[in-house]
């Protein structure tokens, strides 16, 4: 019933105003899950992102812009799919760890993330971040296998910033290398995950 937004996985639906006493028009902003539906955002109308004009899309484009949020929408359903069988294996198995989780960020935070690293946050993550925005542990122990954590923004924003200064020294170094013998560790490209443990700050995993 929605049209996608800007947002990944965010879909948007008009409410007119007219229908109920004293209120204006409302843009709901929600995402459609197979046995649920979860409202992220309710704004006026007016304060809502207009649609693109088709006029102004260049010729050949207009299939491509349709077809990125609807498999953006997919991608958010499979995401949400494979964490509500990791949250269900935790609630039934390891009931701290499912407690230690974090609720969901909201798009404005991961908006603002996506500012801060510079870099477009892929649909996947952004998915992930909306139902969990990180792990608080569980008498020390990290959500995942292996004592793993998932990161929380402000921990994925001050790893990328130490990832990348590290990769910056490298990279300074690298210019008096030969070039089969330079080293690249980090790439701006990379965002920052699992942490190999909740104490963990130094050694991640990411999304390429």
């Amino acid at each position: 019933m929605g049209r996608p937004s800007s947002l990944p996985g965010i879909l948007t639906v008009m409410v007119d105003g007219e229908l109920f006493e004293d209120c204006p028009d409302l843009a709901v902003g929600y995402i459609r899950e197979p046995d649920r539906i979860q409202i992220r955002s309710v704004n006026r109308a007016s304060d809502a992102e207009p649609a693109a004009d088709a006029q102004d899309e260049e010729p050949g484009h207009e299939h491509e812009a349709s077809a990125e949020p609807a498999a953006n929408t997919v991608t958010v359903r499979e995401v949400a799919d494979a964490w509500r069988r990791v949250t269900g294996w935790l609630q039934r198995n390891a009931s701290d760890s499912y407690a230690a989780l974090r609720a969901g960020a909201s798009p404005a935070a991961i908006a603002a993330l996506e500012e801060d690293l510079g870099i477009r946050i892929p649909a996947e993550l952004s998915a992930l971040w909306l139902l969990s925005a990180g792990d608080d542990e569980a008498n020390g122990w990290g959500c995942l296998p292996g004592n793993k954590a998932l990161m929380t923004l402000d921990a994925v924003a001050a790893a990328y910033r130490l990832k990348t200064e590290a990769q910056a020294d490298d990279e300074a170094r690298n210019a008096d290398r030969p070039e089969d013998e330079r080293i690249t560790v980090w790439k701006a490209t990379w965002i920052p995950v699992v942490a190999l443990g909740p104490a963990d700050s130094t050694t991640c995993g990411g999304r390429r």
